[in-house]
């Protein structure tokens, strides 16, 4: 098989693999269900990745690229005018239904111990993210309100919560209405 052709059905294995562990969890999702969802024989499965541990690692390195472009180029973007703004569009972007960073929170809850190198690929994207939220923060203008970094990263998680539990974005859009003061 060509390469490009190979790489091609190997990525649509990951996003399919990536699907199903967002919907029905790392550990119900098995190799089975994936080769089957991704119409491949187990044997290819296993050829392309070896273990089902090498495939979850994969998935989390490619959400966790994903993200960190999708956050890059909002800093970096002149579409947003402030800190504040881009700040904003960064925690929408990660508190979303289907936001690339649900598969990455899962990661926390469901593999600390099983799959110990993806679950450090998550603690590494929250590092980072950590990071970026700092710089942001510290650039923010003067403000009475001049939020933490870990605070809108727990602001975060917390909202993906909500979401997941409510299955509605508007109170989403009002707790950072409120988180930065306009209302």
């Amino acid at each position: 098989m060509p390469t490009l052709e190979m790489s091609s059905k190997k990525l649509q294995v990951m996003h399919t693999a990536i699907h199903l562990f967002t919907t029905c969890g790392f550990c119900t999702a098995g190799v089975d269900l994936i080769a089957k969802e991704a119409k491949i024989p187990k044997a290819t499965l296993y050829n392309y990745f070896h273990s089902k541990e090498h495939l979850i690692e994969m998935c989390i390195a490619f959400q966790k690229s994903r993200l960190k472009e999708e956050v890059l180029a909002i800093i970096y973007s002149s579409r947003y005018r402030t800190s504040r703004d881009k700040l904003k569009e960064i925690i929408v972007l990660h508190a979303n239904f289907n936001s690339l960073y649900y598969l990455l929170l899962k990661a926390f809850f469901e593999f600390k111990l099983v799959y110990a190198q993806a679950y450090r690929m998550a603690i590494e994207y929250r590092k980072w993210l950590l990071r970026e939220l700092f710089d942001l923060v510290f650039s923010l203008e003067n403000r009475t309100l001049k939020p933490d970094a870990n605070m809108v990263l727990n602001l975060i998680d917390g909202l993906m919560f909500q979401i997941l539990s409510s299955n509605s974005l508007e109170e989403r859009d009002v707790v950072v209405e409120r988180f930065f003061g306009e209302k």
